[in-house]
This record gives C-alpha cells, sequence and structure tokens, in this order.
C-alpha cells in the first residue's frame, strides 16, 4: 500500500469500491471519447452522464453516511487521489459537497488540493464552491488566504480567489474582489480573463452601477474579454 493512501485510514473503502463499481456499470464508451475530447482530458472518462453520476453517488452516500469528519474528509480524498477515470473526480467532489462536514474549516486544505491537483475548469469551478462556502461561513480564517490566493503562482488557485463570492450579491467583500481582480489584471490567459468578468458580472446583478464605474476606473488595465464578460447585461 502506498503511503498516501496508507494515510488515509479513515476512508470508506466500502463506499469507494460501490462507487467505482456504480460508475463502470453506467460507463458509456462511445460517450466517454466525445467527453475527454471535449474536455481535453489526459485522464480518460468512463462515459458517465452528470445526472446519472449525481444520482448513483447521492443514493450511496445516503446508504454509507459518513461516522465523522475524518471518514468523510478520507472517504472524499481517496477517491480523488487515487481515481484513474475522470468521473472518479467528479464523484469525490459530489461526495465532499453533500456533507455538514464541508463547513468545517478543516476542509480548506481538501478543495484546495482538488483544485490545484485538477488544474483544470471543470474541477476548480465544482470545488471553489466548498472554497466559498468556508469564506462565508468563516470570514476572518478564509478571508486573509483568498488574498493569498490571488497572488499564488498556481494559476487555479488565483481563478478561484476571483469567482469564490460568485452569488453572494450585497454579502460580496468588495475589497477582497477589487484585490482579486487587480493581482490577475496583466495575466494573459483565457481563464483567469473570464474569471475576472464573470465576477463582476454576477457582482452586477446586485450593483450594476458600481460594476459601470469600476470597469470604466480600470480602463485599458482591462482586458477586452473581461470588460464585456462585466458589462454583458449593461444595457439591460
Amino acid at each position: 500500500m502506498s503511503p498516501r493512501r496508507a494515510a488515509l485510514r479513515h476512508a470508506d473503502r466500502d463506499l469507494i469500491e460501490a462507487v467505482r463499481a456504480a460508475l463502470h456499470a453506467a460507463a458509456d464508451p462511445e460517450r466517454a471519447s466525445r467527453m475527454q475530447a471535449y474536455m481535453k482530458s489526459a485522464m480518460p472518462f468512463l462515459g458517465v452522464p452528470a445526472p446519472v453520476l449525481q444520482r448513483e453517488v447521492g443514493a450511496l452516500a445516503r446508504a454509507h453516511p459518513p461516522a465523522d469528519a475524518a471518514t468523510w474528509h478520507d472517504t472524499a480524498l481517496a477517491l480523488f487521489r487515487e481515481a484513474t477515470y475522470r468521473e472518479e473526480w467528479y464523484a469525490a467532489l459530489h461526495l465532499a459537497g453533500r456533507s455538514r462536514y464541508r463547513f468545517d474549516l478543516a476542509a480548506l486544505p481538501l478543495f484546495e488540493e482538488f483544485i490545484v491537483t485538477g488544474a483544470w475548469w471543470d474541477i476548480v469551478d465544482a470545488s471553489v464552491h466548498g472554497a466559498g462556502d468556508l469564506l462565508t461561513r468563516h470570514p476572518a480564517e478564509v478571508t486573509p488566504v483568498m488574498y493569498a490566493w490571488s497572488r499564488d503562482p498556481n494559476l487555479w488557485k488565483r481563478r478561484a480567489s476571483i469567482i469564490c463570492q460568485l452569488g453572494r450579491r450585497g454579502d460580496t467583500d468588495l475589497d477582497l474582489l477589487r484585490a482579486a481582480v487587480e493581482a490577475n489584471l496583466d495575466e494573459r490567459d483565457f481563464f483567469i480573463r473570464k474569471a475576472i468578468g464573470w465576477a463582476l458580472r454576477e457582482y452586477a446583478k446586485h450593483d450594476m452601477a458600481w460594476v459601470v464605474r469600476y470597469v470604466d476606473r480600470l480602463g485599458a488595465r482591462l482586458s477586452p474579454l473581461s470588460r464585456r464578460e462585466a458589462l454583458k447585461h449593461a444595457s439591460a
């Protein structure tokens, strides 16, 4: 047994094996090749549609509730670390997102590992929901982490810092939003520029006038892509 696997001694191996069996039973090789091509994934797919995956994993999670936080953490992380198909990553994210333990501050390193290891928009954008929930529940502890992520060498942690407040509307920490945006204005990567526009567009649903003023203040420092996304609904 590898040291990484041995370290996850609280993992519910029966649940993990049941999840793998359910995913393989629902596999569709023809769909798998299309999914892998669309996601540009080096990791192969089984070809399980998202609704089927969520239904099957949800049913198994209800049948195998975690005994405690350690079991929840180790089970999700073991399934993720040991994945050989991308749907196992998706299943790990789904398991992680179902439990009340996701609101414990100690869960942040779990979501961070998902983000850093997944290193693509599908995994990052799903994981950031967990980080965002922790920001809402534990602002004093998590806000400084998001500030640090906004300047991290890892592109995906920076993307997470930019979009971690989606949907918070009037509860958005504007200082954090501005810091995350402005730390990445010189980044040319599509996923960062898209994230900046997305975050601003979402906040515009609460305060369009603020976003219009902010975009105007940033001027040419803001990429055309970010500007288009931020002001997508401004005319309305």
